[in-house]
Formats: C-alpha cells, sequence, structure tokens
C-alpha cells in the first residue's frame, strides 16, 4: 500500500466558452483565478486554475474551454461530482446566492452524516457544496463570498462506475480506507490535505459517459514532492498499471494512468506551486505561456478571447 498520496490535488474538466466559466468560479463560486495559460498540447484553447489565494493542492479547480465543443453525457465511466467543502450553517446563504443568479440547483441532502446542495455549472457539471465542520484551510477573502460562508477547497470526488471492486481495490492501494457504505456508495477517505474522500457508486446497467463540455477530463492527486511521485510511479508499475513518464506541467511534475473503471487519475507534485513565474498577489492576471509555446504569444494573443475579471 501507498503511504504518499495526500488527498486531491485539482480536479480537470472542460466547458464551452471562457468568460461564461471564469465567470462562475470567480463571480458566483467565489474562487480565486490562480493561473491564466494555456493547454500544453492545444495552445489555442486556455488553461484556467481556480481555488485558494495561492492555489493550495486540494483546493483548484481547472478547466479546458474549448470553444464550440458539444456537451458531455452523463453516464459510467467518470467522475459524476465534484464536493467543495464549505462551513457549517452556510447552505442557506449558498441556496439565496444561486437563486439570485440562476444556478441550476438539484437538491439538498444529508450523505454521510453532512448535509449537502447540489447544483449545476453552466455546462451541466455536477457539484455539491458539502458542510464541514472545522476545516482549517482558509478561503480566499478577495472575492465576492465572505469568509464565513466561503469555499475552502475540496471535500472530495464521486465516481460513478460499471463495476467498482478494481477502482477500489486501486484506491486502497493508493492509501484510502474503506469508510462507509450507503445506497449503493461506498467512500474511501484517506487523512490527507482536506479534499480526504472519494464516493464510488455503483451503475451496473448504465451506459457509458460520453466526454464533452461539463465532464471531468482527469482527477489529480497529491504528492509532496517528486520522489515521492517516483515511489508512486514504481508502486503503480508494479502493480501492472500503464504509467505515463513524469511530465513538466510548469506548476507541478504529473504522471498519468487510466484506471480499471475508466477515469484518468494524475498524480501531482505540491511543487513548484504556482507563484513560480508570478508573486502571490498578481496570481491569474497575466497570460502564462509553457516554454515550449512562447514562441507563439504574439498569434495567440490575437486568437484567444479576453477575459474580462
Amino acid at each position: 500500500m501507498l503511504n504518499d498520496i495526500k488527498g486531491l490535488h485539482h480536479v480537470t474538466s472542460m466547458a464551452a466558452e471562457a468568460q461564461q466559466n471564469n465567470d462562475f468560479f470567480t463571480h458566483t463560486l467565489g474562487l480565486r483565478r490562480v493561473k491564466k495559460t494555456v493547454n500544453f498540447d492545444a495552445p489555442h484553447v486556455y488553461h484556467l486554475y481556480y481555488g485558494d489565494e495561492t492555489g493550495s493542492a486540494g483546493t483548484v479547480m481547472t478547466y479546458f474551454p474549448f470553444p464550440h465543443i458539444r456537451r458531455g453525457r452523463p453516464g459510467t465511466g467518470e467522475v459524476s461530482e465534484t464536493l467543495f467543502s464549505v462551513p457549517r450553517g452556510s447552505l442557506g446563504y449558498w441556496k439565496d446566492r444561486f437563486a439570485a443568479q440562476g444556478v441550476g440547483v438539484l437538491g439538498e441532502e444529508e450523505h454521510f452524516g453532512e448535509r449537502r446542495l447540489r447544483f449545476q455549472g453552466p455546462d451541466g457539471d455536477g457539484f455539491a457544496l458539502v458542510e464541514v465542520a472545522d476545516d482549517p484551510r482558509a478561503p480566499w477573502t478577495g472575492g465576492p463570498v465572505p469568509a464565513a460562508e466561503g469555499v475552502h477547497g475540496f471535500r472530495g470526488v464521486s465516481l460513478r462506475l460499471r463495476d467498482a471492486g478494481a477502482t477500489a481495490e486501486l484506491l486502497r492501494f493508493m492509501g484510502y480506507q474503506e469508510a462507509e457504505r450507503h445506497g449503493g456508495i461506498t467512500r474511501f477517505a484517506i487523512n490527507g490535505n482536506g479534499a480526504d474522500v472519494i464516493d464510488v457508486e455503483t451503475l451496473a446497467e448504465a451506459e457509458p459517459a460520453r466526454q464533452g463540455a461539463g465532464s471531468v477530463h482527469h482527477v489529480a492527486f497529491a504528492v509532496e514532492n517528486r520522489e515521492a511521485q517516483l515511489r508512486v510511479r514504481k508502486a503503480l508499475m508494479d502493480t501492472g498499471y500503464n504509467v505515463t513518464p513524469v511530465i513538466d506541467r510548469d506548476y507541478f511534475w504529473a504522471i498519468y494512468f487510466r484506471t480499471p473503471g475508466g477515469v484518468l487519475f494524475e498524480v501531482a507534485t505540491n511543487e513548484p506551486g504556482f507563484d513560480r513565474d508570478e508573486d502571490t498577489a498578481h496570481l491569474g492576471q497575466a497570460l502564462k505561456l509553457p516554454r515550449q509555446h512562447a514562441h507563439l504569444r504574439p498569434r495567440l494573443e490575437q486568437m484567444l478571447p479576453e477575459i474580462r475579471d
């Protein structure tokens, strides 16, 4: 069993429109945009990062806004819901806020002893705000949401699978332990950075998901540094997983592998962080380009749509 995984690092999804995506996460949810860069493989598309003040591991939601992308179709083999931690007693504030801003609320419920408010993002993304007592992580206070109701970071993610057996085995190998079962959903938990739970739902007869706008592309797990990442990579490969080489993503190093249930997992380092090319006070303001795309700056600045803050 691995002991280097520290919870979630980030969750990366796809969107249809950059301005709409930016407005939802910064104006509606009150997160900070901590980086404005481009997709490594498709530099004509933004890669936008939202999180806490510094983009701490376990707080960062990232998006590829592909213009004209079709909407995804929910199903199995995907992250079905991303869970955010908010202070206990704050759901009333969020219900009023969402009603005022026209956010699609799916309902309020109690799940594994935690009150949650389920809602949709602008592309039909599946989200929930989960009341968590005494989450020590500080919300971003430079946005429109007061600290007393602010998002602390992720609580975790929910996976929807046709057969959860092999993925459950993988999670145990990664250091997660089965915490509870309820209504066909199994919760796995780890003592990590606060983004500590993975809920696995089994729907044996459901159709496979089709990725598109509103779909999660991959979920990333945090390790402290590159040495820990290499240990994880070797252990996964020794177990039979096909893991990519280490890839420099500028703000972290990453490895990727496909899970038995079809979800793409990443393991990302906490180093070097989002302040490697911007000071903390100005995170997410300037367009930052990967080194291999720096020569494209004049063209990209003309092609990429303006994002108004």
